[in-house]
């Protein structure tokens, strides 16, 4: 059962859990963005925030996915926006931008400025990263 925090209203996987408190309106991060990168992030929202004991929140940078850990993050950027999940093996080659090591797992950033560039892999990735974490 989520806790949610009561200065902020953001919904936490447990009172202990380290967070940004602060109201953060969805809007805010997307004010000024095109059209484009609004409906690719609802379609991003629509496929994972429907897993089971997915958490969504939001900090002045960002919309965090939380399972146990955060395993997802949106950062709206002006053209684009930035996805950062986690996996067990280290991912090369587009559309992966950047993967860096962290620890015994590996951070990975797509950038997509479009609806046309979401692929199942990358769905796939994402649920690799809900799992892993």
């Amino acid at each position: 059962m989520p806790y949610t925090c009561p200065k902020c209203g953001r919904e936490l996987v447990s009172e202990s859990q380290s967070h940004y408190c602060a109201r953060v309106s969805l809007d805010s991060l997307f004010k000024g963005k095109s059209p484009e990168l609004v409906l690719l992030f609802d379609k991003l929202l629509a496929e994972v925030a429907d897993w089971p004991d997915v958490l969504v929140g939001t900090t002045p940078n960002c919309i965090t996915f939380v399972h146990r850990q955060t395993f997802f993050v949106i950062r709206p950027m002006q053209k684009v926006l930035d996805l950062k999940f986690y996996s067990a093996d280290k991912l090369e080659g587009p559309p992966i931008f950047k993967c860096i090591a962290a620890g015994t797992r590996f951070q990975n950033n797509v950038r997509l400025s479009d609806v046309s560039e979401l692929r199942p892999k990358l769905f796939s990735w994402i649920r690799d990263s809900y799992n892993l974490l």
